[in-house]
């Protein structure tokens, strides 16, 4: 029996030195876990999640500008990417993009932040490299060559473990799904044109560019 409707491919991610691919099913983000963003944004420094859609990776070079926002943020965080049993397999390097405008307003209302982080595009990544993801090193991101963001992945609040045990208090973890583990100091706003290139220790760079 036909379906009623045809879907979209699911999203898959390029892995580092294989022609293997892998296949996106959910991403969890969490955020507020360092203590020093959570300090710039005036917040509590207390881990929370939320969720992107699979639809909102993408690994292209030139990444467009999305509408709605006069002040997109970028926030640079280790990505790790689960197996079965929820198990990580493999890391990579992520951008949170946000609408920090919308989601102050959303903040304002109490709202959903939706419409701030979810929207298509708005999780860029680069190259998985399978194996265990890194528990600490040094964390970068660079807007047009000058450096934003300067951490180590040590400074998160909750490291992979103690995140991966509360994600599962509230879902089942598994394969395809993919978790963001939060962003030190340092985000700020980009524009069409900027280039960011984002490292973390042991794994594969990311660069990107913005388009109109």
């Amino acid at each position: 029996m036909s379906d009623f409707i045809a879907l979209p491919p699911r999203p898959r991610l390029a892995m580092d030195g294989s022609e293997l691919r892998f296949p996106v099913r959910r991403i969890f983000c969490i955020g507020r876990n360092y203590a020093d963003h959570a300090a710039e944004m005036g917040e509590k420094a207390e881990a929370l999640f939320f969720m992107k859609p699979a639809e909102a990776v993408t690994q292209a070079d030139v990444v467009p500008f999305p509408k709605a926002t006069e002040n997109l943020h970028h926030e640079v965080e280790m990505v790790v990417a689960l197996g079965d049993g929820g198990k990580p397999v493999a890391a990579g390097i992520g951008i949170d993009l946000t609408r920090r405008d919308v989601q102050s307003r959303m903040k304002d209302r109490r709202a959903p932040w939706e419409t701030a982080k979810a929207f298509e595009g708005s999780a860029p990544i680069g190259l998985l490299k399978a194996g265990p993801p890194p528990a600490s090193g040094r964390i970068t991101l660079r807007v047009n060559g000058e450096i934003r963001q300067d951490g180590d992945l040590s400074q998160m609040l909750l490291g992979l473990e103690d995140i991966l045990d509360a994600l599962g208090t509230n879902f089942e973890p598994g394969p395809g799904d993919l978790v963001f583990t939060g962003t030190p100091a340092g985000v700020s706003a980009v524009k069409p044109g900027d280039r960011i290139e984002a490292h973390i220790d042991g794994l594969p760079p990311l660069s990107l560019t913005f388009g109109e």
